[in-house]
């Protein structure tokens, strides 16, 4: 297999890669699609909580290490589809004044070099490329959009509509979260034939199914199935990435696969393997004519690191919540700031009920001190579950760096807190008002590890896109400032990350970079 010439490699067949790969499956063009890790197992442990989120079944076995020395595990997902295939499938649109520079009480969010108009066509295709159900004109902070979603938004049970009628009397207007899922629902149940059975292990969780519009189920396998030009090669980790004397383009891409060495050559090659991953390739990439890393003239690479101040609130309430999706509703009346802080607030979304197992894995003594003889499995019956993001800042500081010896260091030092803080208070005050009458626990673990470091789902900002050669590392079309032929199409790019989930805006920007590829290889627009 050494030296097989491809038009295009995409590395990473996650959210970025696939719906770049997909858009471009149809030219006819060779295409072999590079992903480190394999199908992830269909079993009956995908529906167990103890096993997805306490003993991380799924993740990657890697160990990383934080500032200060201290190992952990990332929360990576080595498989096709990657990270999608555990998301929570929620598909919002970045705001439009995300696009533009934004004030916190923290510091400036950054304008990006293209206006959210940009974009907006690629967010109405890849809204319907993974089944986007929703409801235009609910959400007070939508960007506009010239159609309406894809799918019908999907219901609220019995619980979740009193408390979407409860925020609608305190003059809130709540709204119906787009989820990306193979849902048909009538009268608020699944039908006989729908792939979605509702069930209560969707977010977070693996689909056993293939419900969820992760981007294995959404473009991989119907381009496989529909386009013999499309190759697909699991277990190949890509080493490096090798360039020509000049430095100017990427020549070989060095493949260890099966525990030998492979080189595949291409006349344009994508990078897609998450913010983190990819920075990390680059800088193991280093050579003579990039010695900091590949494409790193600039010393951006692996900094600018975001992803989201998240925190998930479980409410204990007197009554039993006993729905069963509850991942429907989500609040953005203070995405850009409340009557009493005039900055950035974020977005307040429903998540997966709790389990007894996830409470037992992540009980602090606190928590029992006022409920010392109530069951884990009770507990989980009376819960109603939050997940709350606001918007973290780019800092040069907050960094991904790579060792000699190949030990990986992720540095983050958090910051704009204060607005986090101010949005679970808010949270609070609106379900009291609910008459929830509810003690107030906050999660500390997701994917079996603590949001403050090791929960990497939402990671961002590695190679940021601009004008300024010196300021970036990608020009506006995701290339390479320093290379004539290498782009990245995962969330590398931002250059904010706003407080909504980042992955429809991954899914538009690579469609809309599909779209360059496609006329550099002699490919019309569809």
């Amino acid at each position: 297999m050494a030296d097989e010439h491809y038009d295009l490699i995409v590395i990473g067949s996650g959210p970025g890669g696939a719906s770049l790969a997909h858009r471009l499956a149809p030219s006819g063009k060779r295409i072999l699609i590079l992903e480190r890790g394999d199908y992830l197992p269909r079993e009956t442990q995908n529906w167990s909580s103890s096993e997805v989120f306490v003993h991380g079944r799924y993740q990657a076995p890697e160990t990383w290490y934080a500032s200060d020395g201290q190992p952990f595990r990332p929360g990576l997902h080595r498989c096709v589809g990657g990270n999608s295939k555990v998301y929570g499938a929620a598909l919002l649109r970045l705001r439009e004044r995300d696009f533009g520079e934004l004030v916190h009480g923290d510091g400036v969010s950054p304008a990006w070099p293209l206006p959210y108009d940009a974009f907006a066509p690629w967010y109405d295709e890849a809204e319907r490329l993974f089944h986007v159900h929703g409801q235009r004109g609910e959400d007070p902070n939508e960007p506009p959009s010239a159609f309406p979603f894809p799918h019908a938004a999907v219901s609220h049970e019995p619980r979740i509509e009193a408390l979407h009628a409860s925020l609608q009397a305190q003059g809130l207007r709540p709204f119906h979260l787009p989820l990306g899922i193979l849902l048909e629902e009538r009268d608020g149940r699944p039908t006989r034939t729908s792939r979605c059975i509702r069930c209560d292990a969707f977010d977070g969780y693996p689909c056993p199914l293939d419900a969820k519009a992760d981007a294995q189920v959404a473009c991989i396998d119907p381009m496989l199935r529909d386009h013999p030009n499309v190759t697909l090669r699991t277990h190949a980790m890509v080493e490096r990435l090798e360039t020509d004397a000049s430095g100017k383009r990427v020549t070989d891409v060095c493949v260890t696969r099966d525990g030998r060495e492979e080189r595949y050559r291409a006349d344009i090659v994508v990078a897609a393997c998450g913010a983190l991953s990819t920075a990390l390739l680059l800088l193991r990439s280093a050579s003579d004519a990039h010695p900091d890393g590949l494409a790193n003239g600039s010393g951006q690479v692996g900094r600018n690191y975001m992803r989201h101040n998240q925190s998930v609130l479980m409410a204990l309430a007197r009554e039993p919540n006993d729905t069963t999706f509850q991942k429907t509703l989500a609040i953005s009346d203070y995405y850009f700031g409340a009557p009493d802080w005039p900055y950035p607030l974020g977005l307040i979304q429903m998540c997966a009920k709790s389990h007894a197992d996830q409470i037992r894995g992540e009980a602090l003594p606190t928590w029992l001190e006022w409920l010392p003889d109530m069951p884990f499995d009770v507990m989980s019956r009376h819960a109603m579950d939050f997940w709350l993001s606001s918007e973290d800042l780019p800092r040069p500081e907050n960094r991904i760096r790579l060792a000699a010896d190949g030990r990986v260091t992720l540095e983050l030092t958090p910051n704009n807190m204060e607005a986090h803080h101010r949005l679970r208070a808010r949270l609070e005050a609106l379900l009291d008002g609910a008459g929830t009458h509810a003690r107030w626990m906050e999660r500390k673990l997701y994917f079996g590890k603590d949001i403050a470091l090791g929960g990497t789902a939402h990671q961002a900002g590695t190679a940021r896109f601009g004008v300024d050669p010196l300021a970036s590392v990608l020009d506006l079309d995701c290339k390479a400032h320093e290379l004539d032929n290498l782009y990245i199409t995962d969330a590398s790019f931002f250059v904010s990350i706003g407080a909504v989930n980042p992955t429809l805006t991954i899914i538009a920007n690579a469609l809309r970079v599909a779209a360059h590829i496609g006329e550099r290889l002699g490919v019309s627009s569809p």
